[in-house]
């Protein structure tokens, strides 16, 4: 078989469909800290829909949710574990150089 007429024929590989995350019966909720901590990075951001596997509608509550979550502090803005891992805060400074005296 010709080259050109190789690049055109479909793979024989198939692909199994992941289950949704969020389930017909799962509340989309503030306070459902189990399905809202599943769509939280480990720097405390929200993950987008594409790494979630989510529909817009879901991705929107989910958003709302993690937000309201925020607000009522039952979920940090920021997650900030590797700053206390040592015992102490880690102070970043800015970019200032400092001249050596001859």
């Amino acid at each position: 078989m010709d080259k050109s007429k190789r690049l055109f024929l479909k793979s024989k590989r198939s692909f199994r469909r992941r289950l949704p995350p969020i389930q017909l019966g799962d509340r989309v909720d503030y306070r459902n800290m189990s399905l809202i901590s599943q769509f939280i990075s480990e720097q405390g951001k929200i993950l987008s829909r594409r790494v979630n596997r989510l529909t817009l509608k879901q991705q929107r509550l989910i958003t709302i949710a993690i937000k309201q979550a925020r607000i009522l502090s039952s979920l940090p803005f920021l997650n900030n574990e590797k700053q206390f891992e040592k015992g102490e805060l880690v102070v970043r400074t800015t970019s200032l150089r400092t001249r050596k005296k001859k």
